[in-house]
C-alpha cells in the first residue's frame, strides 16, 4: 500500500532585487538558509497553510503571493514522498523578526548563499527570480547527494 505524500509549502519572498531567506535553528534542514514554510494543517488550503507558516517563522503578513512551483522530494529509505508546494510572495505586511525557528536575512540576487542551503535549490531557484513556473522530481541520499531529478519549466501548474 503507497504511503501519501506529506504536502509542504515553501514562500520565496521577493523585494526588488533581493530576497528573503532564513536560517534554520532546527528540525529538518537546520543549519540551512532556506524559504519559510512547512507542513500544511489539517483543515487549511495550502495557499493558508503557506500564509500561516510565514508569520509564524518570520512575523511577516502575506498579501501577494502566488504558487510557482511543484517540487516532489524521495530520499533513500524513507517511504514518504515530501509534496513541497513553492509561492513566491510578492507583497506583505510587517518586519522580518526571528523566531525560534527561523533568523530571516535579505540578500541580493547576485549573493544568494547557494552553499549553505539544499543542492536542488540553484537549479530553481534562477527560475521563480526571473518568474518562470516549474516542476521537478529529486530523489536524495542522505541531505547533501542528488541521485536523481527532472525538473521542467511549465506554463501552469
Amino acid at each position: 500500500m503507497a504511503v501519501p505524500n506529506k504536502v509542504l509549502t515553501l514562500v520565496m519572498i521577493r523585494e526588488d532585487a533581493r530576497i528573503l531567506l532564513g536560517m534554520k535553528k532546527r528540525g529538518f534542514g537546520v543549519n540551512r538558509w532556506n524559504g519559510f514554510g512547512g507542513k500544511v494543517e489539517h483543515g487549511e488550503s495550502i495557499a493558508e497553510g503557506a500564509k500561516r507558516e510565514v508569520e509564524e517563522e518570520c512575523g511577516l503578513i502575506l498579501t501577494e503571493f502566488e504558487e510557482v512551483g511543484r517540487l516532489d522530494f524521495e530520499f533513500v529509505g524513507e517511504p514518504q514522498i515530501l509534496e513541497v508546494h513553492v509561492f513566491r510572495g510578492d507583497k506583505y505586511e510587517g518586519e522580518p523578526r526571528e523566531t525560534e525557528e527561523m533568523r530571516p536575512q535579505w540578500f541580493p540576487h547576485d549573493g544568494i548563499p547557494y552553499k549553505d542551503m539544499w543542492p536542488d535549490d540553484k537549479l530553481w531557484i534562477p527560475w521563480l527570480l526571473k518568474g518562470k513556473k516549474f516542476k521537478g522530481y529529486f530523489k536524495f541520499e542522505g541531505h547533501d547527494n542528488i541521485l536523481d531529478l527532472q525538473l521542467d519549466k511549465v506554463e501552469s501548474l
